[in-house]
């Protein structure tokens, strides 16, 4: 439990970094298949090239910045001093694999912009699996503790960006990678990240956000913040089918919007938020339906598994709703508008400091979740019918 506590004391810190790099491959993503709907096939490998050499530079300074802010950012969310240690060694390893994160993220954007979603999901289940196995002959064979959990996410990482970026390089066409041709050149540069810095500030304030809600969840003690852990991952789950159809959304989305094809954008926001909300709550429900005997998997302790089960009911049964703002603001993106997604997300700062501190619970402060996720897709929502009025009466008007 102690171990389990060490490492979800980290999962907020983790999720800045994460969210930030899944944040900006999004730009990536959008960029080129614009250009494919465009059918402007003469740009895309100097794009290519672009992508993946920012994408190297980028991992090596978040390399350093994290290794830089570790301490200080567990510190500050009041990670208690009996795991404080075990923390900072699971933190420190994580990060080594970092720049390996950013270049699979960056390439797997390149391939999905072009339709193929089949290959980077072979890949991942691949590493995946690796990962699994590691993790048990590491913990459990060597006695590696959270060293053995960190270490076998930078192997599996490493796995999924050789296997990536080797795919690339095999290409003979305009998608190819050569590293005799690593070179950013700024015009597209700027186009990536148009799309890709909004969209990884997002991902990254939701992430800060849950670093103040984590030093709430400190406040309740080490069982509090295994227990939170450990139904974090039946979130990641759920969570992770809502993000696939956000990210099949920005593709077809600047496919079609390339082409100027707005009805069928139309189609897809529909079809993505239906899919996303639909198959992230049967999900769900499978387990809330079972949550004591998925609880049981990561703890023997009462204490742990009450605050599992606390916070799986408070925010797991709902996650469905992730999907609205997800898919919402992934349209957006697709139609190179990425601004407002990233100004609501301050709504989770407003209810720590007001509504938390009038109850200080923990369930009320797991409410926080899905009061965040009705209020920003209320907003996207709103923002989104907006946008795709404002182009129709420039289309009209052209």
């Amino acid at each position: 439990d102690q171990a389990l506590a060490a490492v979800g004391s980290c999962v907020a810190l983790v999720g800045i970094f994460v969210n930030l790099i899944v944040g900006l491959s999004v730009g990536p993503n959008a960029a080129l298949a614009n250009l494919i709907g465009q059918k402007n096939r003469g740009k895309i490998n100097s794009m290519v090239h672009t992508i993946l050499t920012f994408g190297a530079v980028l991992g090596i300074a978040l390399l350093v910045i994290g290794m830089l802010v570790a301490r200080m950012v567990l510190v500050a969310s009041g990670t208690p001093e009996t795991v404080l240690d075990q923390a900072l060694l699971y933190i420190r390893i994580y990060f080594v694999g970092i720049p390996f994160m950013v270049a699979y993220n960056f390439g797997a954007a390149i391939v999905r912009s072009y339709g193929d979603t089949r290959r980077p999901m072979c890949y991942l289940i691949v590493s995946g699996v690796l990962n699994v196995i590691l993790n048990l002959l590491l913990v459990i064979g060597f006695h590696l503790g959270v060293a053995g959990v960190a270490i076998a996410t930078v192997i599996s990482n490493v796995v999924s960006t050789f296997l990536i970026i080797s795919h690339l390089y095999r290409r003979n066409d305009e998608f190819s990678f050569r590293f005799d041709r690593m070179r950013i050149d700024t015009n597209e540069l700027k186009k990536v990240l148009a799309i890709g810095i909004p969209a990884g500030i997002q991902g990254a304030i939701f992430s800060v956000s849950n670093v103040f809600i984590q030093s709430g969840i400190n406040m309740f003690g080490e069982a509090a913040i295994a227990g939170s852990s450990l139904a974090l991952n039946f979130e990641y789950f759920t969570y992770d089918i809502a993000g696939a159809f956000a990210q099949a959304a920005v593709t077809f989305t600047s496919q079609n919007f390339g082409a100027g094809n707005m009805k069928r954008c139309r189609k897809i926001f529909w079809l993505c938020l239906l899919f996303g909300f639909g198959f992230t709550e049967i999900l769900s429900v499978i387990f809330i339906v079972w949550e004591d005997f998925f609880v049981s998997i990561y703890t023997t302790s009462a204490a742990v598994a009450a605050y599992g089960i606390i916070r799986m009911d408070r925010v797991c049964a709902l996650e469905g709703l992730t999907a609205t703002y997800e898919v919402a603001s992934s349209c957006l993106r697709g139609t190179g508008k990425s601004l407002e997604p990233s100004i609501t997300v301050v709504f989770r700062l407003i209810w720590l400091t007001t509504i938390f501190r009038m109850f200080t619970t923990y369930d009320m402060l797991m409410n926080v979740y899905v009061a965040s996720w009705l209020f920003t897709g209320c907003s996207m929502f709103v923002v989104y019918f907006f946008h795709m009025r404002k182009i129709d009466e420039l289309h009209a008007a052209r």
